[in-house]
């Protein structure tokens, strides 16, 4: 049975929505002066050596032969295609979104971002594979490369989020074993999860020889906590708790211990050569592509 044939009609819709996203964000970004530095499978020019009998003439390079009298072959290397796998944190927290949001919640945004990402490098001929999880795997979509394996990645994609909690060390470890040979990792989350743990599942990323890309996605709310009076705070990933406080009173020790949080991540994600990339829910998603192209520029 193919997957398509396991889901509804309204969830096609939603799929079909989500590509139709992903391809606009993709083409807008493109048609700009922006070009991707990596274009999956080609060739590279490494060196030249001296022409021998039985080399094919057309690889000669005549340029060099015009000024040197001499003749030379280039010689190239050949490229691999990129192999990715996009990390979809879909759990409670993920389902929080503000005012300055436009209704967008984080979930949706890693959704879309998910999307875009996927839809450029299957156009670039990399493989693209997807976990998405909360307290535990959910969804795994293995790493394919043909044009068509874009339905599958946002089919599991258009999952509603869930409301179970984080655990993204613990299902970062159980994650690693299983990505096989060396490749891009690519992690889309909020990052609400104990640091310590983290940096221990990343460092076992990097040991595997991944590179690894980690997307902090924020809605404005948690970063300027912009609240006053008294206000009902409902915990997203158990929504039994809920309390209601005086925001002003409590806002210096958020943004405290908010701070110390982010000192905390980007020391583990310098510690263990990771590229950390905060972006919040306002900003627009061509804006998360010029990182990715800009970091992937880098580390190749």
């Amino acid at each position: 049975m193919r997957i398509l044939d396991l889901i509804s009609p309204k969830d096609l819709s939603r799929v079909a929505k989500l590509q139709m996203l992903a391809r606009q964000v993709v083409e807008g970004f493109c048609s700009g002066k922006h070009r991707s530095p990596h274009k999956g499978f080609s060739v590279e020019f490494k060196e030249h050596r001296q022409y021998v009998r039985g080399d094919e003439l057309r690889s000669i390079d005549w340029k060099v032969y015009a000024k040197s009298d001499r003749l030379f072959i280039r010689e190239f290397e050949e490229e691999t295609n990129l192999r990715c796998t996009l990390l979809v944190d879909r759990s409670g927290s993920m389902r929080y979104a503000g005012d300055r949001s436009k209704g967008l919640t984080k979930y949706d945004y890693a959704q879309q971002l998910a999307a875009s990402l996927a839809y450029l490098m299957l156009g670039q001929q990399d493989a693209v594979g997807l976990v998405t999880f909360d307290d535990d795997l959910r969804d795994k979509v293995p790493t394919r490369s043909r044009p068509s394996h874009l339905r599958a990645l946002l089919t599991a994609l258009a999952t509603d989020g869930s409301k179970r909690e984080t655990d993204l060390g613990g299902v970062f470890h159980k994650i690693a074993p299983k990505l096989g040979r060396r490749g891009l990792v690519i992690i889309i989350s909020d990052s609400m999860g104990d640091v310590a743990s983290i940096s221990h599942a990343l460092a076992q990323f990097r040991a595997s020889r991944h590179e690894v890309l980690f997307f902090q996605i924020l809605d404005p709310d948690e970063v300027d906590f912009p609240f006053s009076g008294r206000i009902q705070f409902r915990d997203l990933e158990n929504v039994s708790r809920e309390h209601t406080v005086d925001a002003r009173s409590l806002r210096d020790a958020y943004l405290k211990r908010l701070k110390q949080h982010e000192q905390e991540l980007q020391e583990a994600c310098r510690k263990n050569r990771v590229d950390l990339v905060p972006i919040t829910t306002d900003r627009p998603f061509a804006d998360a592509l010029h990182e990715y192209l800009a970091l992937r520029r880098r580390i190749r």
